[in-house]
């Protein structure tokens, strides 16, 4: 009678936990899985292909870059950025369409999890509520109501694998708990990576509207001549010129910074506005300042060859101290669309040739924050970055109009100025 007793115990306490175990296994997707994970394998495949595609636009980009400027080439140029910038929205396209596969996998990896967590907390209970159900004795008592020490020792035995069982059992609910978390975690991840292409999407497209309309003004500037183009290249250097006079002969009159107000020089103190470092024109006293540029007074920053729309961050955290636009300004050949950030350690930064500018003058920026996109808006031949640092104690902004009363067609146009001394290397932080 008795070890019918102990036989109905361990059914009536181990039934709901065996039961578990056969219906608690994953919901089986496999089909619906391999078919999520083949569209992603067949998406990334596309992305690298297109990644490839975009290289090749770039080692074209970097030798028209080193060409004489023509109008064959300015044209050129921006037909293979365009078709850079297509390349890179059909891949960004690719990358959301991955992501959202992903996303879909991950759903259904939650849904089983959650599966898995509603039938553990019932099985549980169950298995609770039949132990509430059996006879309260303890394990002492039972001992002394066996009718022998074998039957004793069953009866212990049954408690303590019902017990190791359930402790189990709970510590496997805890872990699919844990896994859900972590899932629910990529999930969120993986949508605010989605968003991010999302934005980048749009600005790549608008990208590609920019070097449209760019490509159409120099065409009905020039009306596709050769020699019409030449005699805009010359205008425009003889206006930069002007204004570089103007300009260099202001900060000359303006007092020199002390050396104290100068931060100290070291490798990475500033991180790259951009990935792609290929600098076209260094700091200083550079072949092509020696030619005649600057008005003799040295290129005051770098310059790095970069398609039309690439993202730029900000090189450290800080305060946006201004943006500007001389482009709205006729005849004003300069830094087009700019960006300067003052920063907590004495440094200023500056982004010129910009196509779109996404801060506002006060807004607080972190380090690689994007803060616009490049262009070559301004006095540019070809798309790239100007990238300046200044000792921010020497910097401010104004006109020359307003600083010296000059009558120049960049008069007007609100721009950073500061003592020669001001301007520093960026290649001394970075």
């Amino acid at each position: 009678m008795r070890e019918r007793s102990l036989f109905a115990l361990v059914l009536v306490l181990f039934v709901p936990l065996l039961l578990f175990g056969m219906f608690t296994s994953p919901i089986v997707r496999a089909q619906s899985t391999n078919d999520i994970q083949q569209q992603i394998a067949d998406h990334n495949k596309k992305i690298a292909d297109l990644e490839a595609e975009i290289a090749t636009y770039q080692k074209q980009l970097n030798q028209l870059g080193t060409q004489h400027a023509t109008l064959a080439t300015s044209i050129k140029s921006l037909d293979v950025s365009r078709a850079q910038l297509t390349a890179k929205i059909k891949s960004l396209q690719q990358k959301i369409g991955a992501l959202n596969l992903e996303l879909k996998q991950l759903g259904n990896q939650i849904a089983d999890k959650q599966q898995s967590i509603s039938l553990s907390k019932r099985t549980l209970a169950q298995s609770l509520r039949n132990i509430d159900e059996i006879d309260s004795a303890t394990v002492v008592e039972q001992v002394f109501a066996a009718d022998n020490l074998t039957e004793a020792w069953a009866a212990v035995d049954a408690n303590v694998t019902l017990n190791a069982a359930l402790r189990s059992h709970s510590e496997e609910l805890s872990q699919v708990k844990h896994e859900l978390t972590a899932q629910q975690e990529s999930v969120a991840k993986t949508q605010a990576q989605l968003t991010t292409i999302t934005t980048d999407l749009s600005t790549q497209k608008k990208a590609v509207e920019v070097t449209t309309q760019q490509k159409a003004a120099l065409l009905a500037q020039t009306k596709n001549k050769e020699s019409a183009y030449q005699q805009l290249i010359t205008t425009k250097r003889a206006q930069q010129k002007a204004f570089e006079s103007v300009l260099a002969g202001l900060e000359s009159s303006l007092k020199s910074v002390g050396a104290g107000s100068i931060p100290r020089t070291g490798s990475g103190i500033l991180s790259w506005p951009t990935t792609n470092h290929a600098i076209t024109q260094y700091f200083g006293n550079t072949a092509f300042a020696k030619s005649g540029a600057y008005n003799g007074a040295g290129h005051n920053g770098i310059d790095i060859g970069i398609p039309i729309g690439t993202p730029l961050g900000a090189s450290l955290s800080g305060t946006v101290l201004a943006t500007g636009n001389t482009d709205a300004i006729p005849g004003c050949y300069s830094f087009g669309k700019w960006v300067m950030i003052n920063h907590a350690n004495g440094l200023s930064t500056m982004y010129a040739h910009l196509s779109q500018v996404s801060v506002a003058k006060g807004a607080t920026v972190t380090t690689g924050q994007i803060i616009g996109y490049s262009g070559m808006t301004g006095y540019a031949t070809g798309p790239h970055l100007h990238f300046g640092v200044y000792a921010t104690a020497g910097v401010q902004i104004t006109t020359l109009r307003a600083a010296r009363g000059a009558t120049s067609p960049c008069a007007g146009a609100p721009i950073p100025i500061a003592p020669t001394n001001a301007y520093l290397n960026p290649m001394s932080y970075l």
